[in-house]
């Protein structure tokens, strides 16, 4: 267990290796769930407010299913969610020529139309956060058959998952935070090497 101020994360997060391979798994972290994906408060409030911008993204199956759900809903378990199609698909969930599902809020992020990437929690994945009374435990869980060919290509590239996740544990976190995980890192990577 690593211990960075208020945060605690499995070791998983620095000793496995996950990089995305969008062509096997085809974005099925969007769709295969038990729920939408979790949001925090203000992050309702962010999607409420740009919904508008990033509807032109978004097949009119989905609008209509914000229409009737609103731009997020709750789970007994998470809070929070995004709505999803029949308890798959995420409603902002996008199609490319491919067939990969891709984030339709992200696509207008990347063409500039709003500010907000997409939920934290999507953006951390394979990372799960739970919080509790004073402190967050960061645990890694990647889908066992939705991620092998991610596990694989992390092994493949020698990727550890934490900076795989890089900018997303900046975003969460802060520079500050990711330097010192990272130098907690090096110094875990050596020990190891050196028994």
């Amino acid at each position: 267990m690593i211990a960075i101020d208020n945060v605690l994360l499995s070791d998983e997060v620095v000793d496995e290796q996950f990089v995305c391979d969008l062509n096997k798994c085809k974005g099925g972290c969007c769709v295969d769930g038990d729920c939408g994906a979790p949001l925090t408060k203000d992050e309702t409030k962010i999607i409420k407010k740009i919904y508008p911008t990033i509807k032109s993204y978004l097949t009119p199956e989905y609008i209509a299913e914000i229409e009737k759900q609103g731009t997020h809903t709750t789970d007994p378990e998470y809070g929070y969610v995004t709505p999803t199609v029949n308890g798959g698909i995420c409603v902002y969930g996008i199609t490319d020529e491919l067939g990969i599902v891709k984030c339709g809020i992200e696509k207008a992020w990347r063409e500039g139309k709003v500010d907000f990437r997409k939920p934290i929690s999507c953006h951390l994945f394979p990372i799960r956060i739970t919080k509790f009374d004073g402190y967050e435990a960061v645990n890694y869980e990647p889908r066992e058959d939705l991620c092998k060919a991610a596990c694989k290509q992390g092994k493949a590239l020698k990727v550890p998952v934490y900076v795989f996740l890089k900018d997303s544990l900046i975003r969460k976190y802060g520079e500050e935070f990711y330097g010192t995980l990272d130098a907690v890192a090096q110094k875990m990577k050596k020990d190891k090497a050196r028994s």
